[in-house]
């Protein structure tokens, strides 16, 4: 399974370390299938968003992956590839880059070919070959026509999920001031914590990572600055990780304010079960 990760810490900018792959001081036991890619984008002070990632195609792809990540940003977002679509190359690795927003997502989406004359014109958008990317335009075009990132998504994931066959649609979005997450259906897990300034017990940097070691993110900052994370996994002791309902949109705004709606509260029209997918696809799934 791919691992999505986000923070945010607006309005103010945190800087924060990243280990993406072989994170140190972990003591469980690593998963048995290796990654086929490590990304992490986040803002820098004017707006831009910057990425950084790499496939585990090669040596010093794998050098890159392991290498800690210091950056400072208001929101950020990594992800752990596990490939269920396309092959190992940067174009496909996770987040991308749309309209000046970043994206990763956890699932799988069949029905390409339907997909693609869904979006038209709008298939100029997608550089890769991943459903994500693909999932992420039809997301794009639906927010410039609606105006709205939360309309955007809700439009977006409510035609795959109608048209489309589907075994998971976990997201995390974010511009320089906003993130949203998205759980749907109940496949995969996605938690959410509201994390106050220096932890449960304040005066504590923030240091969280993965049970399997694949994502781990520490912060000083976040001793005196308050946060919300969105995670595959509970990634610490903290009591306050809450489990994401399926088809719940949360939005996380440039104040931290958390408004949440389950905008999916049918079942996918063409639900996908392991047993239904290609072979390389329920691989990348089993990966947890």
């Amino acid at each position: 399974m791919c691992r999505l990760f986000g923070l945010s810490s607006a309005p103010l900018r945190t800087r924060a370390t990243f280990w993406l792959l072989d994170a140190p001081d972990s003591l469980s036991e690593q998963s048995h299938r290796e990654p086929d890619g490590t990304g992490l984008g986040f803002f820098d002070a004017d707006g831009t968003p910057e990425v950084h990632k790499a496939p585990i195609a090669a040596y010093r792809d794998r050098r890159f992956a392991e290498e800690a990540k210091e950056v400072d940003s208001t929101t950020f977002v990594a992800h752990v590839r596990f490939a269920s679509t396309g092959g190992l190359e940067r174009r496909n690795t996770h987040p991308f880059v749309q309209d000046g927003r970043l994206f990763a997502h956890n699932g799988v989406i069949e029905g390409l070919d339907d997909l693609d004359a869904e979006l038209g014109e709008d298939r100029k958008l997608v550089k890769g070959e991943t459903d994500s990317e693909r999932f992420f335009a039809l997301i794009t075009r639906e927010i410039r026509a609606h105006g709205d990132v939360t309309a955007g998504i809700e439009s977006a994931a409510r035609w795959v999920a109608e048209n489309l066959p589907v075994y998971g649609l976990n997201l995390v979005l974010t511009t320089p001031r906003d993130l949203w997450a998205l759980r749907y259906p109940d496949t995969h897990r996605l938690y959410v914590l509201q994390r106050a300034a220096g932890g449960r017990h304040s005066g504590r940097h923030l240091d969280q990572s993965g049970t399997d070691g694949r994502v781990r993110v520490r912060s000083r900052d976040l001793i005196d600055a308050p946060a919300v994370v969105v995670a595959s996994e509970q990634m610490d002791d903290h009591p306050g990780w809450r489990l994401m309902e399926s088809g719940e949109l949360l939005h996380v705004g440039p104040d931290l304010v958390l408004t949440r709606r389950i905008v999916l509260p049918e079942e996918p029209a063409h639900r996908l079960s392991l047993a239904d997918l290609r072979p390389e696809a329920a691989t990348s799934q089993r990966s947890d």
